[in-house]
């Protein structure tokens, strides 16, 4: 069962409080009984003296009997104080039960406890033996105190202090209570504001002056993940309506076709041109789907497996061979400079393809002639490939969103562009920069426009 954070705090400041309280009710109770302890013995040490002052001159038998006059007067009627005399001499002794009280234990102090019997508490003792004068023998006075009061008073105060220690928690509880509903309270309402948030209010933020510190960060990362969650989803809408847009041009193309080639009796040849014409939208279709599913695992996180340890500067040689004959034809150039003998660990099939990508895309935005150049540079954790193309620029606005699936610069362009490609080719070249660990960049400047991705570097063996 799940807690809220109030009865969790509420909870916490419950267990905090008892602890707190009962700390100070022990250090108190340590306290107090030490004082007690230690008023207990101040009283024996003065009754002592008294007594002692008393029986140290008293030397015959006959005075004696004062001895026993002035105790018998001195001792209460409830017996919560006692005196002993213990002598060999039963003249020289006082005291009830001398003979079952003669052995008991005291410390070094002359304190110790004495039980008597009928008494539910000890009684505290104070003893000491008295020197011999005149007639009478050396003597051993014990002075007793009833420990009832003592233990009483202890018991009631942890009676009290327990007492206390529950209420004030109780007390605490319910503060505590008030205290979390008030200052959770932002964060409730932060929550009933999340709630009314929905894609068409997407737009909406959450005022982050009006709440605590804590909970600032709290907004601020909430209203940069609307931010995020806003992005992706205008993305994501335009991402649906460009891949049915493009889906829906070979489609129209494959049903007009069928249809005017249905509407009247053909001859072979004449259906044989209709399914060519058809399969090449097919083959379209084909390609945009199998480009789709490659974007949508690079989503997912996959990674590039089969890297091998290869020279970059073999392999945008092979590529730029595959790409000889439509060179030839646009009577182009293409010059690799740069760190010839870098050396990285790739997937040597994505690699190709992520470059076949970048020369198809700066052929197609150059004019016949041009010279087109492939840099590769190195650096002590990445190798980069760059293809750059002379012609009129791109605006940096355009420059962060090259890389957008299905993303031109120029929708009148747009028709022309279906005849190289599908709006997804430098996608697919972030895709597999991100495979190996690398990413994609862009860049326009002094009439060149210049497109690239990193790969990891490896030590060349």
């Amino acid at each position: 069962m799940k807690q809220s954070i109030v009865a969790r705090l509420m909870l916490m400041f419950a267990m905090a409080a008892l602890i707190v309280f009962l700390a100070i009710g022990g250090v108190l109770y340590c306290v107090i009984k030490g004082e007690l302890e230690r008023h207990e013995r101040d009283g024996l040490y003065t009754t002592f003296n008294d007594i002692q002052y008393m029986i140290d001159r008293i030397g015959t038998a006959e005075r004696w009997k004062r001895v026993r006059i002035k105790l018998d007067s001195i001792t209460p009627p409830d017996g919560k104080v006692r005196y002993w005399v213990f002598s060999d001499d039963p003249n020289y002794s006082y005291g009830k039960d001398l003979v079952d009280l003669h052995d008991f234990d005291y410390d070094r102090g002359n304190i110790g406890k004495l039980s008597i019997r009928g008494r539910l508490y000890p009684m505290h003792t104070l003893t000491k033996v008295l020197a011999p004068y005149q007639d009478r023998p050396a003597v051993r006075l014990t002075i007793g105190v009833d420990t009832e009061p003592y233990y009483e008073t202890l018991h009631m105060f942890l009676l009290a202090m327990l007492g206390v220690s529950l209420v004030g928690t109780l007390l605490v509880v319910f503060f505590g209570y008030w205290i979390a509903r008030a200052g959770l309270r932002p964060l409730k309402q932060m929550s009933l504001t999340a709630q009314t948030l929905s894609p068409k209010t997407l737009s909406e933020r959450l005022e982050v002056s009006a709440l605590p510190n804590e909970l600032s960060d709290l907004a601020t990362a909430f209203n940069g993940a609307l931010d995020r969650m806003e992005n992706a989803y205008t993305q994501l809408e335009s991402f649906n309506a460009d891949v049915a847009h493009e889906l829906r041009t070979p489609l129209a193309n494959l049903i007009g076709e069928t249809q005017v080639a249905l509407s009247r009796e053909r001859s072979a040849p004449e259906f044989q041109t209709v399914l060519q014409s058809n399969l090449e939208d097919l083959d379209r279709l084909r390609s945009i789907i199998n480009d789709m599913l490659f974007l949508a695992r690079s989503d997912q996180g996959e990674a590039a497996t089969s890297l091998t340890h290869t020279l970059i500067a073999s392999e945008v040689q092979k590529t730029i061979e595959f790409f000889e004959f439509v060179l030839d034809d646009m009577q182009m150039s293409v010059n690799v400079v740069g760190a010839t003998d870098a050396v990285a660990m790739i997937e040597t099939a994505l690699f190709r393809r992520a470059l076949t990508n970048l020369l198809q895309n700066a052929i197609q935005h150059s004019s016949p002639g041009a010279q087109l150049c492939v840099e590769i540079a190195q650096t002590d954790d990445a190798v980069s490939i760059a293809v750059s193309n002379p012609g009129a620029g791109v605006l940096d606005v355009h420059l962060p969103r090259l890389f957008d699936r299905f993303y031109r610069i120029d929708a009148a362009r747009h028709d022309h562009d279906q005849m190289h490609g599908h709006g997804l080719g430098l996608a697919i070249v972030k895709a597999i920069a991100s495979m190996h660990g690398g990413q994609a960049f862009a860049a326009s400047r002094d009439g060149a426009t210049t497109i690239g991705f990193t790969v990891r570097s490896a030590v060349r063996a």
